[in-house]
Order: C-alpha cells, then sequence, then structure tokens
C-alpha cells in the first residue's frame, strides 16, 4: 500500500501557498459579479476602512464574517457581489498629512487649500492602498474591480446631490448652535462622535452676590471657567428655598448683573438647587436659554483658551484658568465647598481631547423625520437587525435623535456645496459650481467646511452601485442583502444608511443587519497601546496563517458583546488545520485507485462543480453508511447555522464533526478495507472516503479557504477550484438512523471507559479490563467486530461482554448507557484511600472558591462598580466551580462504594 507520508508534505505551508492561492483566485476572476447573470442576488457592501488604516482586529473580524458570508452564497450559486473600497477619514487623513508637513516644517496654512489638498492626494495614491493588500492577505474575496473611494468622482457627486435635495426639502439647514467642539482637532464632532468616561473631578459651590439688596445665590458647577458666559441663574419653580419674585445676581470677578429666572427642567436635587445658565457653552443651557431669550456670550474660543469675556484671565488655557479662577474666588470668599464627584466626561473619539460645548455656526441635517422612516423599517420587518436585543438601543437612539452637524472646520474632504454673496446677502446651494451670483451676479464666497466623514458613507449602499444614474448594477444589488458590521457604529453608520437610502432610494439599503461582538483581549479588557495589549492581525498570521486566524474569530462570533482572542486560541485553531492535513496524508494516496473521476478538463466553475455533483458511491459498510448520515445531518446544519448568522455554532459544528468524528473514527474505520485485499471493497471504501472528503473540504471552505483549496487541488480528479464548487446540500436522500445508533454504541462505550479513567485518576499507562452488559444482541456483534479498534482507542487490555444476568463486578466503577451499562475494573488500579482523601481536599477548596464568588455576586457595590465584563466573568467562574465540584462530589460517591464493596 502507498506511504501516507510520502504523498504531501507534513504540514500545511500557508506562508507560500496563501499568496499563490489568493492569486489563482483573482486571475481566474472568480471575485467578480455580474449584473447579467442569472441567480438570486446577494450582495454585502464593506464597512469602508479608513485610508490611513492598517488592518486591526475589528476589520480581521468583520472581514472574516462578511467573506464567509460571500464564499457561502457564491457556492450555493448566488449572484453574488462584496464591494469593496475605503473611507477618506476626513480628521484622521488631514491630522496624519499634517504630522507629515510638520516634520518639513511646513503648515498648511503655508501652503494654502488647494496646495495641501495636493499633499493629501499624493499620500493617498502613496499609502492609501495598504489596507486593501492586508484584506487580500486575510483571504477577503471582494470584486476588486469594483473598488470605490469616497471621494471619487462618482461618489462626489452622490454627496452633492444629496446635500442639494435635503436642502431644497428643509431638511439641511444653517444656524447658530452649542455644538461639540474638540479644541485639537479644531472642529465641530456629532453627538455621537462624542465618548464618555468616568472620572473623578470636583463640584464647585460658588456664591453669586444679590444685587439691590437681593439674596445671595450658590450655585454648583463642574466647570467654574464658563462663568463668564453666564446670562442667568436658574431655580425650579416649585423650589420653596428660593424668594419669589424677578431678582439679579452679579456674575463674580465681572459684576455683570443676571437675572434669576424660573424653569423646570432644574433638578432640585442636584447640587444646591440653583443652575448656572451659560447658553453658548452648553447644549441644554441653549435650549434654556431660546425659551427665556437670554442673549448669548462666548467665554471660551475654538482653542479652549478663555476670551476677552474674562477679562484678566483671556488667553489662558481653559484647565489653567479653572485654578486660577477656584483660587481666587476662594480668596474673595466666594468659593463656599468643594466636593468630590464622579461623573462622564465626554472627550474625541479620534484624539481624546475633554470637548468643549461652543456655539458657532454649523451646518445640521434635519433627522427626526429621516428616523421615523428608519425606525419604522425595522418595526415592520423590512430590515431585520439580529441580534434582535439590539432593536431596544436602535429605539431608544432614533426615538429620541437630535439634529445632525454635518459641516466640519476641515480641508480634506467634500466641500459644503454652499455659496454665499456679500453683495445680496443671499446663499446658494448648487449642484454645479457658480460664476457668479444667481441673483445679483456679485461675487460668490464658497463655503470653507467640508462634510462630516459619515455623511459619504451614509450614502455608500447605493453611491457605490452608481446612483444617482440608474445602472445596471443599482436595478440588479440594490437594496443590499446584509450588512456585517460592529455593534459600535450602529449610530454612526447603520442608522445613516438607514435614513438616507430609504429617503433618497425610496427603500432600505440592507434586509438585514448583523451586529457581531467587538475584539477584546484573553481577560476581556480593550485593547489599547497604552495598555500594551494589542494583538497584531497580520503577526497572527504570518505566525499562524490565515485559515487558522479566521476560525479563531469565527468560533466566537455569537450574540456576546465582546468576543476574547488570544495567539493561544489561534494555536489551538492551528491544531485544527494541522488535523485536516494529516487526514489529507492518510486519505490521499488511497484515492490513488480512483483517478480520473473527476471532471470535464479545462477547469473553471463546472469543473469543480463536476467532482462534488458526481453520483454518489454505495455505501455497504456500516462505517460508510453512519458517515454518510452525520455528513447529510452536518451539511444540513452547516447550511442553516450560515443561513441565520450563528458563525460561531457554524464553526463549532465543523470542528467536532471533523476532528470528532472524520478523523478520530471514520479514519480508523476505513482502515481494514482501505488495508485489505479485497480491491472491490478497497475502490468502495476510497470512493466513500472521496466523497466525505470533498464535501467536508466545501463546508469548511468559507471560512478556511486557503487550506480547503489547497488540499482540493491535491485529490485524484480534481480540476477547477473548490471556490467555484457548489457548496454541499447533502447528496444522500435521507439519513441512517440505524447506521447512527450502531456506531453510537461503540462511541458510548469509548466514553465511558474514558470517563471513569478521568473519574478516579488512573494511571495513563494502566490497561483496564471493560465488560460490556447489555441485553442487545447487536451490541454483543459489535464489540466483537470492533473490539480492536476499541481497544486502541481506551488504552484497554481486554473487552468483553458480560452473560446474561452476570451482576456487575464490586470493584467495577459503572457507566449507565441507553443500551445498557459498561463496567469498569479500576479498584485495582488506584488507591482508593489516597483518592478519597484527595478528593475530599479538592471538595473543601471548591466549597470555598465558590462561597467567594457568591458572595461577591450577592454584593451590590461589586455589581454597581465592577465593569461589566469581570461581572460577566464572575459568574462564568461560579458556574465553572459548580460543575467541577459536581464531578468531584460524584467522583468521592463512586471511590467510597468501590472502597466498600473492596471491605
Amino acid at each position: 500500500m502507498p506511504d501516507p507520508a510520502e504523498s504531501i508534505t507534513k504540514n500545511f505551508r500557508f506562508d507560500e501557498a496563501e499568496a499563490r492561492i489568493y492569486g489563482g483566485w483573482e486571475r481566474a476572476g472568480l471575485f467578480r459579479a455580474d449584473p447579467e447573470a442569472p441567480g438570486e442576488p446577494f450582495v454585502i457592501v464593506i464597512p469602508p476602512p479608513n485610508v490611513t488604516g492598517n488592518l486591526h482586529m475589528g476589520h480581521a473580524l468583520d472581514n472574516t464574517l462578511q467573506d464567509m458570508l460571500t464564499r457561502y452564497h457564491r457556492m450555493k450559486g448566488d449572484n453574488t457581489l462584496w464591494m469593496p473600497g475605503t473611507d477618506h477619514a476626513g480628521i484622521a487623513t488631514q491630522a496624519v498629512v499634517e504630522r507629515q508637513l510638520a516634520k518639513e516644517g511646513i503648515s498648511r496654512v503655508e501652503l494654502g487649500r488647494e496646495g495641501f489638498l495636493e499633499r493629501v492626494w499624493r499620500w493617498k495614491e502613496e499609502y492609501g492602498g495598504r489596507i486593501i493588500g492586508q484584506l487580500k492577505r486575510l483571504g477577503a474575496s471582494c470584486d476588486w474591480s469594483r473598488e470605490r473611494f469616497t471621494m471619487d468622482p462618482g461618489l462626489s457627486r452622490a454627496v452633492r446631490e444629496t446635500f442639494c435635495t435635503l436642502y431644497e426639502e428643509g431638511l439641511l439647514y444653517r444656524g447658530d448652535y452649542v455644538t461639540n467642539w474638540c479644541p485639537s482637532c479644531l472642529t465641530a464632532i456629532s453627538d455621537i462622535e462624542v465618548e464618555h468616561e468616568d472620572r473623578d473631578d470636583s463640584l464647585y459651590h460658588i456664591v453669586y452676590e444679590g444685587v439691590g439688596g437681593a439674596p445671595s445665590l450658590t450655585v454648583a458647577t463642574t466647570r467654574p471657567e464658563t462663568l463668564f458666559g453666564d446670562t442667568a441663574v436658574a431655580v425650579h419653580p416649585e423650589d420653596g428655598r428660593f424668594p419669589a419674585g424677578e431678582f439679579k445676581v452679579r456674575v463674580p470677578f465681572t459684576g455683570r448683573e443676571i437675572p434669576v429666572i424660573r424653569d423646570p427642567y432644574v433638578e432640585r436635587e442636584f447640587g444646591t438647587g440653583a443652575l448656572k445658565v451659560t447658553p453658548a457653552h452648553d447644549a441644554n443651557d441653549f435650549r434654556l436659554g431660546q425659551r427665556h431669550g437670554l442673549p448669548t456670550v462666548v467665554c471660551i474660543d475654538r482653542r479652549g483658551a478663555l476670551t476677552a469675556e474674562a477679562g484678566p484671565y483671556a488667553g489662558l488655557d481653559r484647565f489653567e484658568a479653572r485654578k486660577r479662577i477656584l483660587a481666587d474666588l476662594e480668596s474673595r470668599g466666594q468659593l463656599a465647598k468643594t466636593e468630590p464627584l464622579r461623573h462622564a466626561v465626554g472627550v474625541c473619539y479620534r484624539c481624546r481631547t475633554v470637548i468643549e460645548p461652543l456655539l458657532s455656526l454649523q451646518w445640521f441635517v434635519r433627522t427626526a423625520p429621516l428616523a421615523e422612516a428608519a425606525s419604522a423599517s425595522v418595526r415592520d420587518g423590512r430590515t431585520a437587525l439580529v441580534p434582535r436585543s439590539w432593536e431596544r438601543t436602535f429605539f431608544d437612539w432614533m426615538d429620541n435623535i437630535r439634529d445632525w452637524c454635518v459641516s466640519r472646520q476641515l480641508w480634506w474632504g467634500h466641500q459644503i456645496p454652499a455659496w454665499y454673496c456679500p453683495g445680496c446677502g443671499r446663499t446658494h446651494v448648487l449642484r454645479e459650481d457658480p460664476s457668479a451670483c444667481p441673483d445679483c451676479g456679485g461675487r460668490l464666497e464658497r463655503d470653507p467646511d467640508v462634510l462630516d466623514t459619515w455623511f459619504s458613507s451614509g450614502l455608500w449602499p447605493f453611491s457605490t452601485l452608481g446612483w444617482p444614474e440608474r445602472t445596471p448594477e443599482l436595478a440588479r444589488y440594490y437594496p443590499t442583502t446584509v450588512l456585517v458590521t460592529g455593534f459600535d457604529i450602529i449610530f454612526f453608520w447603520v442608522a445613516r444608511m438607514m435614513m438616507m437610502g430609504l429617503k433618497l432610494m425610496g427603500d432600505v439599503p440592507f434586509r438585514t443587519v448583523v451586529l457581531h461582538p467587538l475584539v477584546r483581549d484573553a481577560s476581556g479588557q480593550k485593547m489599547s497601546k497604552s495598555k500594551g495589549n494589542v494583538i497584531d492581525p497580520l503577526t497572527v498570521i504570518d505566525r499562524f496563517g490565515a485559515d487558522a486566524f479566521r476560525f479563531a474569530l469565527a468560533s466566537q462570533a455569537g450574540t456576546a458583546r465582546d468576543l476574547k482572542i488570544s495567539e493561544d486560541r489561534v494555536a489551538g485553531c492551528s491544531r485544527f488545520v494541522n488535523k485536516l492535513w494529516n487526514a489529507a496524508r492518510f486519505a490521499l494516496p488511497h484515492l490513488a485507485c480512483l483517478a480520473g473521476g473527476g471532471g470535464p478538463p479545462g477547469g473553471g466553475r463546472d469543473c469543480a462543480r463536476a467532482l462534488l455533483a458526481a453520483p454518489p458511491p454505495p455505501a455497504r459498510r456500516l462505517p460508510d453508511r453512519w458517515i454518510r448520515s452525520r455528513l447529510l445531518a452536518v451539511t444540513r446544519e452547516a447550511r442553516e447555522a450560515l443561513e441565520a448568522f450563528a458563525f460561531d455554532r457554524y464553526a463549532d459544528l465543523l470542528y467536532h464533526f471533523i476532528w470528532d468524528e472524520l478523523c478520530d473514527w471514520y479514519l480508523e474505520l476505513a482502515k481494514p478495507p482501505l488495508y485489505g485485499d479485497d480491491p472491490e471493497a478497497r475502490r468502495e471504501a476510497a470512493a466513500n472516503l472521496r466523497l466525505v472528503f470533498c464535501e467536508t473540504l466545501a463546508l469548511l471552505h468559507p471560512v478556511m479557504p486557503f487550506v480547503t483549496e489547497e488540499l482540493y487541488a491535491k485529490i485524484p480528479g480534481a480540476s477547477g477550484f473548490l471556490m467555484a464548487s457548489a457548496f454541499p446540500e447533502g447528496r444522500d436522500a435521507e439519513g441512517d438512523p440505524a447506521a447512527e445508533r450502531s456506531i453510537g454504541v461503540l462511541m458510548d462505550i469509548t466514553r465511558a471507559v474514558r470517563t471513569s479513567r478521568a473519574d478516579f485518576h488512573v494511571p495513563p499507562g494502566a490497561k483496564v479490563r471493560p465488560k460490556v452488559s447489555s441485553d442487545r444482541p447487536e451490541v454483543a456483534g459489535l464489540v466483537a467486530e470492533y473490539s480492536p479498534l476499541l481497544l486502541k482507542l481506551m488504552g484497554a487490555e481486554t473487552l468483553s461482554t458480560a452473560l446474561p444476568g452476570e451482576a456487575k463486578p464490586r470493584d467495577a466503577a459503572e457507566q449507565i448507557l441507553d443500551w445498557g451499562a459498561v463496567w469498569i475494573p479500576v479498584a485495582g488500579e488506584i488507591d482508593l484511600a489516597a483518592e478519597q482523601a484527595r478528593l475530599a481536599k479538592e471538595l473543601v477548596e471548591l466549597d470555598r472558591d465558590i462561597a467567594q464568588a457568591e458572595a461577591k455576586l450577592r454584593n451590590p457595590g461589586y455589581l454597581a462598580k465592577a465593569p461589566e465584563e469581570v461581572v460577566e466573568e464572575t459568574r462564568e467562574r461560579l458556574a465553572s466551580l459548580r460543575a467541577r465540584r459536581e464531578g468531584a462530589e460524584r467522583s468521592l460517591r463512586l471511590v467510597a462504594g468501590l472502597a466498600e464493596g473492596r471491605g
């Protein structure tokens, strides 16, 4: 017989194979979509990574899941399009190029707008494609011939058309409003670009002196530097602590008199019950000021320094000013009290600078009517969120949405198509650049600001397909089928695409939104450079290969909020790749007798489909009947899991089928006929082995594309690409329950012996002598026929069947099963007294650990203050401890019973 070790290399050389295989797919045009081709459309648009970016763990998970779905639907025969592209990333890209200029001793102001934009485009052409190459290393099978960029001409036209349409319909306006201003990035950002961090701070009680004999008021604030912008103090109308009637107080340092107003917005329980009102530096105060007709005073500028309104503090940074103001208030006797306060502080999502609420003139989208339509599309089922648990969060945010500030004080981005005429004072929002004012013929000045990056990203599902033109792609592929993304951008991006798609296309942009977990480190912590826990996906791929990495991600992509990854976990998945490879090293030499049984010559989709669609061989032997039945069940379950976006279930299913059933059992059961003297039996066994192996590779291909393609190419008779083959549907009409029950008996016997060996700590080298007891005649026949294999798998010396009516030996452990029992004599293999003592000690330690975990989970303070992932880890640990205790208690009872029997 052939030597399996000589048929293929010892290990999968992924470092050489991946680029070669990927290049073959690209050259064959297997990623390309054709709107004229038949098949049900299946469409995914990639969440466009920033052009500045490198592949990180979030990208890796996101694109692994998208690629799994794309490959699966392509193999199903669907007309599949995975649309790729990158985002211009306004703030991030401008910052990168400005840092580059700073090293050269140049500022963007010196270059001027046109010169700076030229430098950014040059940088984009040189460095902007890095992440595309990195996605290819991961195995992403996008249609790269359709790659788009959010600032390419087609998408730029779509942005301008959208802006003009919204403006014309009164859904986009310009106005003064308090926005979230970043003093470092020097631009406004939207509400959802503000991240909140819990910080230890102070609440300062400041005395405002009364005017004309009126009582002084003490207000509580965390931001004393904004007092120069105060234009009122507000109290609740039903708060009896404050005198009735109108009166005024003076702003400290300035002496400016401001009114005391009454408004139910004020929380009587917070601080002193008196609220300083600073309309230019707080969004709530701005709305309060509008209700009461209050003026606005800007006391902090765009760089975070105090303005001339602050008198002697003008020009100081806001935090330095705070220190001096507090010291001066204390010396004047106007700092009544300082108390500690832990509260959420808003920071810029990009640079982590504390946000400064600032009154400024900005462009806004009127979002309420758009959000109402998007919410309705989820409520009526036109778009489904997976998992559905995110619906409540989605509705809460959409139902309370505020207008979206879309202008940014940057140069890199889509410049706002609005022009202002100094002559007649008119504003013109136009689809084409004007040469003069359409009304008076005068000179025009264009708005210098650009649009929020998410404005153009919100058009991605249809602008990439050619909108506003009515292209064949738009007609064929919109709405898209599914969007796969992290739950952290459900409001940044998902909601905005839904609002824009419904408004401009009249239909939802996607039928399903799959929200996957966020990737954390092994302990559940967010990855960050400061913590030193960042795992580089490219380093992981270099070390373990893309297949192992993809499988590690997919195997945890369930409904939890966090996905914990570590190199140890990827290493475990690389062992799974090796297991599959070693199975092939055994199987492939035995398939030589089937050479020539593949598809037609020439390669391509039809050839690949021919081998996998060939009539199934007969299955007369019990092992072949069993594995074919199990393959049918696994095929159906794998399809169901992928259709339901249960990526973790799909991966777990195939892992256990390949490792536990195909490799550990079927290959062992196939050896007798494969190594036997009967050529017909050998050919039938080889034919079944090829069928099972080919279909298993096809089932696994969506998540492990490289190793499965490499192995498929080595199968005698195979041609074309596995990627272009049909995803298995199950060649057998129905399963074989009888065969599954019979092999199940063999598995039960093996598991029973292994469990008893583990429960009683039987030394690995000890040869036990199990006995099978059953009143079913077929069990004895199975034991007789397969005992050589069972002895090998169990590490047993003998295996026998009990006589009718025979009683269990007193020194044997017993495993009760559906069809009978297995008796495992273990008393002679272990020190029963020592084992009882060990188990009793283990129970004491487990009880102590369980009590500690239970005490933590009963502590309200721990539940309130500990991070959610830490509390969840405690719950998981408690469940594990209880399971271990149950096992130890069971083992102790069994050992005690054996000791009593021996006595």
